[in-house]
């Protein structure tokens, strides 16, 4: 699974209208013809990855020329002398140069890779990404064409017209101004996409980091407080934890250094602080994930490969979806979540953005994607991008968090003080036989002891969710705080048990 676009044939396109015959009575203006056109180009364990840029050059349109193959578009069935030019007509555009390039050159560095294995798993982050050329569209040069052939006819009618109140022009004025109050007026009602992205975006930032070593990447990050704490991703900052170099940008174009305040591998969750924080900052106001229903609305923005303040928007597909991701690399250890599930396009980029309700209320944060790509990360075969599988860590885990980390630095884990299987599964979630390192199954005097819990015992549920795997009952344990009670359901010797036990807790990462 991935943290963080085919298709189909262009139709053709109708040929372009005739410009209208001028009438007997009109003036004996001779119509002219308008060159022609030309074609031109036009499931459970999944991964999180860190954003990355891109940089991609479009095709620049070709200007219509005479005896090409775009259709021919004149002013009548028979040959007729050119239109002489009709005084206030807007001259015909020269022929158009070189295209720009879009998006801007992407930086020296190579940005994030939002790919992520999963215990046992392949892929990682920080691989970097190609933009496969652009495939030729056929219709430049019609397009073109039509444009012509409209600024012929407009320039033919505006010619008439001029002649007939030259002819009839009695000193009076025949000039009538047009109102653009309409277009002055036009508001967006509260609760449009429209209105709750302008009220978001001011408050979203896109981080660069930038390791000691010159590698890093591009994320997003949202106001959390006005003391300058931003929520991002743990992968998003990670390049820059030791002695790297972290800046964020507002939509407005203010850029502020920042440093990491602390962060959670485990939760895949960053608070970062912006250095001398201006004044008039408004953090996004939270939700409560909990309450989420499936197909409720949602609207995303983050940078996806490096195109900033991007919104994108659909629903909630799913909710509790298990989730597993790590940077790939041979010291990572893994994130667990369970992801609020949406079909809004998420990107390389994205990571770390808000993800809001259709009231603007922020309900996750957007962390992962579901690949196609073979591997299932973007760090296997290059990066892959948004198949309308996204995933977000629900904002009422995130909240808390952050909030251990603005007050601890360090985050704090429930835990039920036992270890289990990381291995693909659907019948449960097993007790090991042996602890990491050697290390007991079941910690002794903690809470899966005092339980009655043993190696072999197969937890198939936590409170009502269901257990498939370890992963599964990870992310569920931590969608907890320690202290909370809940009931665990299991299976020993193919008999079904149920306990409570009280969450034990885990400070930091190791």
């Amino acid at each position: 699974m991935s943290t963080e676009n085919e298709g189909n044939a262009v139709p053709p396109a109708p040929s372009a209208p005739p410009v209208p015959v001028a009438s007997p009575d009109a003036s004996p203006q001779a119509q002219g013809t308008t060159p022609e056109g030309t074609d031109g180009p036009a499931g459970p364990g999944h991964r999180t990855e860190p954003t990355e840029r891109q940089e991609q050059s479009l095709p620049a349109p070709q200007a219509p020329h005479a005896g090409g193959d775009g259709p021919a578009v004149t002013g009548g069935n028979e040959p007729t002398a050119p239109l002489p030019p009709v005084p206030g007509s807007a001259p015909l555009p020269p022929a158009a140069g070189p295209a720009a390039a879009w998006p801007p050159p992407a930086p020296s560095t190579p940005a994030y890779a939002d790919g992520a294995a999963a215990a046992g798993g392949a892929g990682g982050w920080g691989a970097s990404y190609q933009q496969p050329a652009p495939k030729p569209r056929g219709r430049g040069g019609l397009v073109a064409a039509v444009l012509v052939a409209a600024l012929v006819a407009g320039g033919l009618g505006g010619g008439l017209g001029y002649t007939l109140a030259r002819n009839n022009d009695n000193g009076g004025s025949t000039t009538v101004s047009a109102s653009d109050n309409g277009a002055a007026q036009v508001k967006r009602a509260p609760g449009t996409i429209a209105n709750v992205a302008a009220r978001a975006l001011p408050s979203t930032v896109t981080i660069e980091a930038e390791g000691s070593n010159g590698d890093g990447g591009t994320g997003t990050g949202f106001v959390f407080d006005k003391q300058g704490h931003i929520i991002t991703n743990n992968h998003v900052v990670a390049d820059a934890l030791d002695g790297g170099k972290l800046t964020a940008t507002f939509p407005d174009g203010r850029k502020y250094d920042a440093q990491v305040v602390g962060h959670a591998q485990g939760y895949d969750v960053a608070v970062v602080k912006l250095k001398n924080p201006p004044s008039d900052l408004n953090p996004l106001p939270l939700g409560d994930s909990d309450k989420v229903a499936v197909g409720d609305e949602t609207i995303a923005i983050g940078a996806p490969f490096g195109l900033s303040n991007t919104v994108t928007t659909g629903i909630i597909s799913a909710k509790n979806r298990p989730v597993a991701s790590s940077d790939g690399s041979a010291t990572s250890k893994a994130s667990y979540m369970s992801a609020l599930q949406t079909d809004a396009s998420i990107n390389p980029g994205n990571s770390g953005g808000p993800l809001l309700d259709a009231s603007g209320a922020v309900i996750g944060i957007n962390s992962a994607i579901q690949s196609s790509g073979s591997g299932g990360g973007f760090g296997s075969g290059g990066q892959s991008g948004s198949i309308g599988l996204g995933f977000a860590i629900p904002i009422n885990q995130a909240k808390y968090v952050a909030q251990q980390l603005i007050r601890t630095g360090k985050p704090v884990y429930a835990k039920i003080g036992a270890s289990v299987s990381l291995e693909d599964s659907t019948t449960g979630a097993k007790i090991t036989d042996q602890g990491a390192g050697g290390a007991a199954a079941v910690e002794a005097g903690g809470p899966a002891d005092q339980a009655g819990l043993k190696p072999g015992d197969v937890i198939t549920k936590l409170d009502d969710s269901v257990i498939d795997s370890g992963p599964t009952l990870i992310g569920e344990i931590w969608t907890h705080k320690p202290g909370d009670k809940v009931t665990i359901t299991y299976k020993r010797g193919g008999q079904e048990h149920t306990v409570q036990l009280t969450l034990g807790a885990r400070a930091g990462d190791s």
